[in-house]
């Protein structure tokens, strides 16, 4: 017997987090590449994965079927044109997840999620250093050193 893989809950009430889900496979369909809790991409994998593969029939039906979850016409009429020819005779695989550094509010685990045939030149991960910190805080010793230097250097 077939035994069906659950879903993560994130945390969510069943109608929040299906509105959180269609609204990251809007925003990735819409700008090709968005930043998120690694667990939110993974997810957002499997619903943006299905809509693509329904969407390559190219029916109204399919249209129909995939407006329930895309609630945007410029990201349906998008889907349809640009990103279905771009995919082309591909099998599935159309997302990818990229593992970034931890956030530094909650140290929570981030990723890209990016669709593959769009993507610029692959993501490397911006690990900030204790200096770039120190450069950000307001009152640091780092951050007065450097604005007395630009000081003095532009008298």
């Amino acid at each position: 017997m077939r035994k069906v893989k659950p879903a993560r809950k994130l945390g969510r009430t069943a109608a929040h987090r299906k509105a959180t889900l269609s609204n990251l496979s809007t925003q990735l369909l819409q700008y090709k590449r968005i930043e998120t809790t690694e667990a939110k991409a993974k997810e957002t994998q499997r619903v943006v994965e299905k809509i693509i593969t329904k969407a390559r029939k190219g029916t109204v039906h399919a249209q129909r079927i995939i407006f329930k979850d895309i609630r945007d016409k410029q990201v349906i009429k998008m889907l349809f044109e640009e990103i279905v020819q771009k995919v082309g005779l591909r099998n599935g695989g159309y997302t990818r997840v990229i593992k970034l550094a931890p956030r530094y509010g909650d140290a929570a685990k981030m990723a890209v999620i990016e669709l593959v045939d769009f993507a610029d030149a692959p993501l490397t991960s911006q690990k900030s250093s204790k200096q770039d910190r120190a450069k950000r805080v307001k009152g640091s010793k780092k951050t007065e050193a450097a604005a007395g230097a630009s000081v003095a250097s532009a008298e």
